[in-house]
């Protein structure tokens, strides 16, 4: 469009360039562009050297692994630099939001990044509720740490899974599956949803948990020792820990910087965790676990925080849990509150701790309908720091700096 973003810190060129003599394609004109062919040089090229080669990684690769392009300039072994362009999925999240109800908004909100379909739920929620002016019953916001704690434990279970993959830990990749599996099913018979999709709602959550509390802290009383054993297992293998420690550092400086969020921001020492920082729903009254000091910011301290936030998951569960009990002994169960109003308008912003850190929602409301709404999940956010993360490894480490970033490239790719 002809726009130069001024005083941007990485300009790099465009895989579609304008070329001379063409005219800009101008937003809303209703002309049909002519074609445009992408211009293979147009990456930056900064590493130069004898053996130097650019190696293509993807879009499409195996496994199930989302699509995105490396462009790895190595002599051989060594990354000397990584270019990602992720946005071969691009899908038009935002743009699609415009002009839906509340109630469709909050569905679409759900499929923003499949992996953290609860925390994008209530951010958005959490946007207009405050638009709104409720507050939700004290039943609703637990139940929403119940199925978001859920959420966070099947996402560090599949890092997990990913990391010892890639060490070639077959045992424990298949003990972690299952872990996952079983959480998965949890969250499926207390939601309906495997994602626990279709619960969370501006105002409160639309029906109450389909097990009891005894029931639930049953499970997690199952689930918790064996997830943890298996845990202290992997994290003593030798040949496991040697592939994690020292690979993809992030200094303190630079994730303090950036403000790295979640687990990656955690395992260099800085924490940013919108559940203690900028509680919402029932986290005000929950006790976290102390969080311990991880300075080294490698996939060794980034895999460790992970640990540590799923034994701080099944405690958050264990209360959130005791305190729904107590409310149905008093007779408490109201578990949504209705908006003021139909035609709601007005502009605010809404945020969630997801799995890999804050999701952030800007949401503008006229007339009931969706003027705008920017989703910024912590995968996008965090993605700025993942190609830094690769330099100075070797080829063989990009499975481990990848799995243990945990970036969704469905969340950036908007």
């Amino acid at each position: 469009f002809g726009l130069v973003p001024a005083g941007h810190p990485r300009l790099a060129g465009f895989l579609l360039p304008h070329r001379q003599g063409e005219d800009y394609p101008r937003p809303g004109s209703g002309r049909r562009p002519a074609p445009i062919h992408p211009d293979p040089t147009a990456s930056p090229v900064p590493v130069a050297g004898p053996g130097m080669f650019t190696m293509a990684f993807g879009p499409v690769r195996s496994g199930v692994v989302e699509s995105i392009e490396y462009d790895i300039e190595t002599p051989g072994e060594d990354v000397l630099r990584m270019g990602i362009r992720p946005y071969v999925k691009h899908r038009g999240i935002a743009a699609r939001f415009t002009g839906m109800s509340v109630q469709d908004a909050v569905l679409q909100a759900e499929r923003v990044e499949g992996t953290s379909s609860v925390a994008n739920a209530l951010a958005f929620s959490h946007a207009v509720e405050q638009i709104a002016g409720v507050q939700v019953p004290a039943a609703a916001a637990l139940s929403r740490v119940v199925v978001a704690e859920l959420e966070r434990i099947a996402n560090h279970l599949d890092v997990a899974m990913k990391l010892t993959d890639g060490a070639a830990l077959a045992v424990a990749t298949a003990r972690f599956g299952v872990h996952k599996e079983r959480v998965l099913r949890l969250q499926s018979a207390l939601t309906g949803s495997r994602f626990g999709r279709s619960l969370v709602v501006p105002g409160g959550i639309v029906r109450p948990l389909a097990r009891s509390g005894t029931a639930i802290r049953a499970e997690v009383d199952r689930l918790e020792p064996a997830i943890l054993a298996d845990a202290r297992l992997a994290m003593s293998t030798a040949s496991f820990i040697d592939r994690l420690r020292g690979t993809g550092p992030i200094s303190a400086e630079r994730a303090t910087a950036h403000g790295a969020l979640g687990p990656v921001g955690k395992a260099s020492g800085f924490r940013d965790d919108a559940r203690s920082e900028r509680p919402y729903d029932a986290y005000d009254r929950l006790g976290l676990l102390p969080d311990p000091t991880r300075p080294d910011g490698d996939v060794l301290a980034r895999t460790r925080v992970r640990w540590h936030e799923v034994a701080e998951a099944f405690h958050l569960v264990r209360q959130a849990v005791e305190e729904l009990d107590e409310l149905v002994d008093v007779g408490e169960q109201q578990l949504r509150v209705p908006l003021p109003d139909d035609r709601l308008s007005g502009r605010a912003t809404g945020w969630a701790e997801g799995p890999g850190g804050e999701v952030l929602y800007l949401v503008e409301l006229v007339d009931g309908r969706v003027l705008s709404c920017s989703p910024r999940p912590a995968s996008f956010h965090n993605h700025l720091l993942y190609a830094e993360t690769y330099a100075g490894d070797v080829f063989t480490d990009v499975v481990f700096i990848e799995a243990a970033m945990g970036v969704s490239i469905a969340g950036v790719a908007l």
